[in-house]
């Protein structure tokens, strides 16, 4: 089988997987009506666990240091929660469609906290790209002409953002250092541990049984989380990561089809131009076409 073949394959998974986080929004949605935000993550979160452990019980060995293994675990545990929770919570006050386009700034993010990190300069279509992924912001965001006031669960995503972008550097940082297994178990661990420990006093509990919350759980905990990153990781060992980051830009579009297929809900006139300006400015940054003639996605 060529290797044409093998990146196709692996980068059809990866839209896969991006259609399904897309999808999710709305899961998450319906969901978080029965439980507080805190219950639904620990919930989510110590079910993925379960199922990586299971998955992964027969390669949880060591290559190289756990200590660095088990410590970017941590990191990227402790960022990936602070993600989920204000990405979680601003769904109770936006709608999922607006939530999974501030979402997808995360992409355009990364560059710039990336040369603060490692004091590199940004790409000149980066700079461009996040002029074009703002005004979309503003178009999205901003409730009336001349308001400028962001709605609340608008702010709330925009911190889940950054703590995304903040998780992708760790991941960068520890990954190629680290055991794969132990790394993505420790994290999504971490997550579940943060969340339960954090129930009961950072919010009002709530839990009301339901079909909805129940397969909202399976459904992220199973697919959309443990499912989800092992496809991801199998996947990119076959592409590039440029390649990758310019497939999960599809989550938005995933959000927004699932929105509407599901509740009927669409972006009229500004937020509609918002939201083409946010995806955008998120393949401007991907594909870079201005600047220096060298290509990323090669």
């Amino acid at each position: 089988m060529s290797a044409w073949s093998v990146r196709s394959r692996s980068e059809l998974a990866l839209v896969a997987v991006t259609i399904l986080w897309g999808a999710t929004f709305v899961v998450v949605k319906n969901a978080i009506e029965q439980a507080s935000t805190l219950v639904f993550l620990a919930m989510r979160f110590s079910l993925a666990s379960a199922a990586l452990l299971l998955m992964f019980r027969s390669r949880l060995r060591p290559r190289g240091s756990l200590r660095v293994s088990l410590q970017g675990g941590l990191l990227a545990g402790f960022f990936l929660m602070l993600g989920y929770f204000f990405q979680t919570l601003g769904l109770r006050y936006t709608t999922p469609s607006r939530s999974a386009f501030l979402t997808g700034l995360t992409a355009v993010l990364v560059p710039f906290f990336s040369a603060l990190v490692y004091r590199r300069a940004p790409h000149l279509s980066e700079g461009i790209g996040v002029v074009v992924a703002t005004t979309g912001l503003a178009l999205l965001t901003l409730p009336g002409r001349l308001s400028l006031t962001l709605g609340y669960g608008d702010a709330l995503t925009l911190c889940c953002t950054v703590a995304f972008a903040c998780h992708i550097l760790v991941l960068g940082r520890w990954s190629p250092i680290s055991s794969l297994e132990i790394l993505s178990v420790t994290q999504i661990g971490v997550t579940a541990l943060l969340a339960l420990a954090l129930c009961g006093w950072a919010e009002p509990l709530k839990l009301v049984w339901s079909w909805s919350l129940v397969s909202g759980v399976v459904i992220t905990g199973l697919l959309a989380t443990a499912l989800a990153f092992t496809v991801q990781t199998w996947a990119q060992r076959h592409t590039t990561p440029a390649r990758a980051a310019l497939i999960f830009a599809l989550e938005p579009v995933s959000a927004a089809l699932t929105a509407f297929l599901a509740v009927g809900e669409v972006l009229a006139g500004k937020a509609l131009l918002g939201a083409a300006l946010i995806l955008a400015g998120v393949l401007i940054v991907e594909l870079k076409p201005v600047g220096p003639s060298r290509h990323l996605l090669e």
